[in-house]
């Protein structure tokens, strides 16, 4: 055999060489799920409040949704929190976390390995799904106890909290890639807040003037909320007008993360 031969692979122990494609894929969404878990703010962001703020809003007289939004209180309020969720997961824990990870330089390094840039977002985008998962169980857990009762389909929810799921996780990514992580700390935060009192999720917009809600309705956080309201607290098909918003959202805030992402 010449130099200019390639060896047989496998002749050498051990094999150097980049893992498939999936096992590097699934390996960084264990880590981010993992460090998702193992950070306190994260949880207490993620899990903590939305399940406060359920058994707080049901169970004490802080709003009067009887006469407003057509559902009980719990009907109304559970899906909210649900999309509540959601977005604290894939906009605000995500953004602020890359944002760090990028001001860190922990994203340079990882793209000196043989992990791929779509395999960093791919993990990213899989330990948040993962994460809703949770997310999900645990807030319908607790709004079972207190008397909710869901309708729909399934299969529904699972459409709606894909194309949330896409829209803010774009919004957040395009965050984290363009601004300083600090002001992405205090923009994804306040952002949060506003969403939470004016996008639809625990206030209904039907309580607003017509001219603010209709601009408001178009809001993913209020297109989350409403189209999971539909599905189950009245037991319908998603609204089409909730799904094409956050299809929207969801083409326009990825292609301008990608367009505009700074990796460092």
């Amino acid at each position: 055999m010449t130099t200019t031969e390639a060896l047989p692979r496998g002749l050498f122990a051990p094999d150097p060489g980049p893992a498939p494609w999936h096992r590097m894929l699934l390996a960084q969404t264990r880590i981010e799920l993992k460090l998702t878990l193992r950070h306190g703010e994260q949880l207490l962001l993620n899990l903590v409040i939305p399940v406060l703020l359920t058994v707080a809003l049901v169970t004490q007289p802080f709003l009067d949704l009887e006469t407003t939004s057509g559902l009980s209180k719990v009907d109304f309020l559970v899906p909210g929190i649900l999309a509540l969720a959601v977005m604290s997961a894939a906009f605000t824990g995500l953004a602020i976390a890359t944002g760090f990870e990028r001001r860190y330089g922990v994203l340079k390094r990882l793209g000196a390995t043989p992990l791929p840039r779509w395999g960093l977002i791919g993990g990213k985008t899989l330990a948040v799904a993962a994460l809703e998962v949770i997310q999900i169980a645990v807030i319908s857990g607790v709004g079972v106890a207190l008397g909710w009762r869901p309708h729909g389909n399934p299969l529904s929810v699972v459409l709606l909290v894909a194309c949330g799921t896409a829209a803010f996780a774009g919004l957040g990514l395009l965050m984290a890639g363009t601004l300083r992580a600090e002001a992405t700390l205090a923009a994804a935060n306040l952002v949060w807040f506003v969403l939470l009192f004016a996008g639809g999720i625990v206030f209904p917009l039907t309580s607003l003037p017509d001219g603010v809600a209709g601009v408001l309705e178009y809001l993913p956080s209020a297109a989350l909320a409403d189209g999971l309201r539909a599905v189950l607290g009245e037991g319908g098909a998603p609204p089409l007008q909730a799904v094409l918003t956050l299809l929207a959202w969801a083409v326009v805030s990825l292609g301008a993360a990608a367009k505009w992402f700074r990796w460092e």
